[in-house]
């Protein structure tokens, strides 16, 4: 399934899934779920209202719901299939537009790690964005006033379902709701020009995390760790590597972060990016106001966005 959060030409905002080029709304019917156990017990440790509706929603009413929406789509008819909107009719969010946290994984990739200058490291390095850096797909990105050294990190990124905290590598799949694609939007002068670094800073501005097209459900995936990563500047290529090469993949950066803190129904886990990005480039290469990125991780989709 691939699953958006949409904005239409009347101004409303829903969720819906894409068949055959079109965006089935799915919105009344996320509505109708039951907020799964784990999900409530969340809340009321947090004190954090559970969503009414939307593809927070949906994550939050568990593994049963992922199950359920997909026998529904399976059972629509060509009819309904052709009763949703086409999606060039519609502005996509990111897939989840609030997440209760963006994770972040440095250098995660050997060749990254190698042009940074840097021995791979034993464990994974965690940085934070902030969630109100995300973005959508087709978003303009503003560069900040003062900032010169704006660059691009193309990532897979991975959508959770079922909360997860302390499990192991063998446990993390389950817990795994879907994949999209991430730009690690960075200002590198705050990262790398400063005492003390300000890595989180320098990756947390308004619109540092362009994030979609959409969400798709891990059954669409032959296999995470072994997806094709691209990123193209203005048209031309800046970056490839694939998943194989991730130093600590997937599952094992779930098994990592759970064993400190609880990652959410709707949390981002962003994987690394590879080698290629503009500051270690010769020379180096920098964002500016015109440019068009178009990112992509294969079987999830295309990101494309702009800088003003």
């Amino acid at each position: 399934m691939k699953l958006v959060t949409y904005r239409t030409r009347d101004q409303r905002i829903s969720c819906g899934a894409v068949l055959d080029g079109r965006i089935v709304d799915i919105a009344a019917w996320i509505e109708t779920l039951p907020h799964a156990e784990a999900s409530r017990a969340r809340s009321l440790a947090t004190g954090r209202p559970l969503a009414e509706g939307g593809l927070l929603r949906w994550l939050q009413a568990g593994t049963d719901a992922r199950a359920a929406l997909a026998r529904r789509l399976d059972t629509l008819s060509a009819s309904a299939r052709g009763a949703g909107i086409a999606l060039d009719d519609a502005m996509l969010y990111a897939p989840v537009p609030n997440p209760g946290k963006i994770v972040a994984v440095g250098r995660n990739y050997a060749d990254h790690a190698k042009e940074t200058g840097v021995d791979p490291f034993e464990k994974p390095r965690i940085i934070s964005k902030f969630p109100s850096s995300v973005r959508g797909h087709r978003a303009a990105i503003e560069r900040p006033p003062g900032v010169t050294k704006f660059d691009f990190e193309v990532e897979l990124a991975v959508v959770i379902g079922e909360p997860a905290y302390r499990v192991s590598r063998e446990q993390a799949a389950r817990h795994i709701a879907g994949y999209t694609v991430l730009n690690d939007l960075s200002a590198r002068e705050l990262q790398f020009d400063v005492n003390p670094a300000q890595t989180t800073y320098a990756k947390s501005g308004d619109g540092f995390a362009p994030m979609g097209p959409w969400l798709v459900t891990p059954d669409e995936i032959d296999d995470p760790r072994a997806l094709d990563v691209t990123l193209r500047l203005n048209g031309e290529p800046m970056q490839h590597g694939n998943t194989r090469d991730l130093l600590f993949p997937v599952d094992v950066l779930i098994e990592y972060v759970s064993q400190y803190c609880v990652l959410e129904a709707g949390d981002v886990l962003a994987t690394g990016t590879p080698s290629g990005i503009g500051a270690f480039r010769q020379p180096p290469r920098f964002l500016q106001p015109g440019d068009a990125l178009r990112l992509e991780v294969a079987q999830v989709g295309v990101l494309e966005h702009t800088i003003v």
